[in-house]
């Protein structure tokens, strides 16, 4: 047992005077308007002799290779132990894009399949862009590996002797954005207004896994959250945003004061979407997505729409009225001053999911068919979706002559009966279900899209439904590599819990 030191930190990710392009769509989006911050948040957390600086930034991903730079800028400071830090993305749609932003396979040399196969045609932009105010490239992950590295450096400097408390609520946020048909296939985003759709091919969890910070005081002065859904309604909008996460702090610091931070952490939910599939809303305005068509659409008495700022608030307001009732309810014996804690990192080699030489083959007639039609022409984000299957089974064919596993950095923490426990992928709700009930801690915080992106992660039955999402080229591993990690999490939370 030993007392808790407790550190808050948090930069702004907007580039003043810059203008970025979006991450998190097929087509570019460059803009410079604001809809609402985005920030790196960190919180430092030394116990004894041992810590962990767990930081969460508004970005679609945050790559290893970030990550790395990131230690590196921080190996300057005093104590910090830079082999602690956990870094992770709220798997935001309306921040910047930047340089290796998708962790490369190791030794496998990266290139773009599609103008690769055809070399004749040309790509047409959505959004041409030539000034000089564009941060884009290595100078824009330049950029936020000073500021994740500064979040993180605050955090670590202000830690002070505290207390935290354990928090729980229920709010309907993340829904599964997978629909199952009756010949066997899936397809995300699917319409289930049809008599062939059977089900939706998962659950939800509408659990939120909270944890409170206090000062010496116990003065509140942050609040950790776990909802399993990405920050995902304003995707596909051209203005930067931290999506619901923002709407949550907003809500927050009006309640209890400027000074409370939000560390925002998205659960497994790499099938999940904030969208009723079967109340299904239109967009208030259009938006440009191959997977998302609809022809007559039945006006429903549900939620606005979800892809909109209508729709963000509300969230926000569900997230953050839970937080208002589980910190009202707290009492003196839930504060905790003195604890045990642990801290366990690993490199898991999972293993890579393999083509066939038939869907090889079939991939090349797919593609070499696609450019005799377009012959001399351009292509634009539409066809690079449509391709997206064909490129990724062939970029596939080629890794797996070389590459067996794929290494990733996971990390398990203990912290008194709370676990924290990581990923670096989109991974399916299933396998976080699993992970909490079989972890023998009282909650069990799960982080996706940390310290690493190797991409979606899915279940056996979404990779037979097939689709985007559960495509080979979506994902480094498959279900095999999926039950490997649920094994390993929770073997090490269940040792770090032993004496629990």
């Amino acid at each position: 047992m030993a007392q808790i030191k407790i550190g808050w930190g948090e930069v702004s990710l907007v580039p003043e005077g810059k203008k970025i392009n979006l991450a998190g769509q097929f087509y570019e989006r460059i803009t410079d308007e604001v809809e609402s911050p985005i920030t790196a948040t960190a919180m430092a957390v030394e116990c004894g002799d041992d810590a962990v600086i767990f930081c969460s930034c508004d970005l679609v991903s945050v790559s290893h290779i970030l990550l790395e730079e990131v230690r590196e800028e921080l190996k300057v400071v005093p104590g910090l132990p830079v082999d602690r830090i956990v870094l992770s993305a709220i798997h935001v749609h309306t921040g910047p894009e930047y340089a290796m932003r998708h962790d490369p396979l190791p030794g496998v040399k990266t290139t773009n399949i599609l103008l690769e196969l055809m070399p004749r045609v040309k790509y047409e932009t959505l959004a041409h862009y030539e000034g000089d105010d564009l941060l884009v490239g290595e100078a824009a992950r330049f950029f936020l590996k000073d500021r994740i590295a500064l979040a993180i450096k605050t955090a670590w400097e202000n830690r002070k002797e505290g207390a935290y408390a354990q928090g729980f609520g229920r709010a309907a946020v993340g829904m599964c954005r997978r629909v199952c048909y009756s010949d066997g296939s899936a397809k995300m985003w699917g319409d289930t207004d049809t008599a062939a759709f059977t089900e939706l091919e998962g659950g939800n969890d509408s659990g939120i896994e909270m944890l409170f910070t206090f000062d010496e005081n116990k003065k509140l002065t942050g609040v950790v959250a776990n909802v399993a859904c990405p920050a995902q309604v304003l995707e596909h909008r051209n203005f930067i945003s931290s999506d619901y996460w923002g709407k949550v702090k907003e809500n927050l610091r009006r309640e209890y004061g400027e000074d409370v931070f939000l560390l925002s952490l998205v659960s497994p939910a790499g099938d999940q979407c904030p969208r009723d599939l079967v109340r299904w809303v239109e967009p208030e305005s259009p938006i440009n997505d191959p997977n998302i068509v609809r022809g007559d659409v039945t006006v429903r008495k549900a939620d606005p729409s979800m892809f909109d700022l209508s729709g963000c608030k509300l969230i926000g307001r569900r997230i953050a009225n839970e937080i208002f009732y589980a910190f009202e309810s707290l009492t003196e014996a839930d504060y905790v001053t003195d604890t045990v804690f642990a801290h366990e990192s690993m490199m898991l080699d999972m293993p890579l999911r393999r083509v066939t030489p038939a869907e090889t083959e079939a991939a090349y007639r797919a593609i070499a068919a696609f450019a005799e039609k377009v012959g001399d022409g351009t292509i634009n984000f539409k066809d690079k979706a449509a391709m997206h299957i064909h490129s990724g089974v062939i970029a596939r064919a080629r890794a797996q002559e070389v590459l067996d596993v794929i290494p990733i950095e996971v990390h398990v923490i203990r912290l008194g009966s709370v676990a924290f426990a990581t990923n670096p992928y989109e991974l399916f709700l299933d396998y976080g279900n699993k992970i909490r009930a079989r972890s023998h801690a009282s909650q069990t915080f799960l982080i996706q899209h940390a310290c690493g992106i190797y991409g979606y992660l899915p279940t056996e039955k979404g990779e037979k439904g097939s689709h985007y999402s559960a495509y080979v080229s979506g994902g480094t591993s498959g279900h095999e590599g999926g039950d490997l990690l649920v094994r390993k999490t929770v073997q090490t939370i269940n040792e770090l819990m032993a004496d629990h």
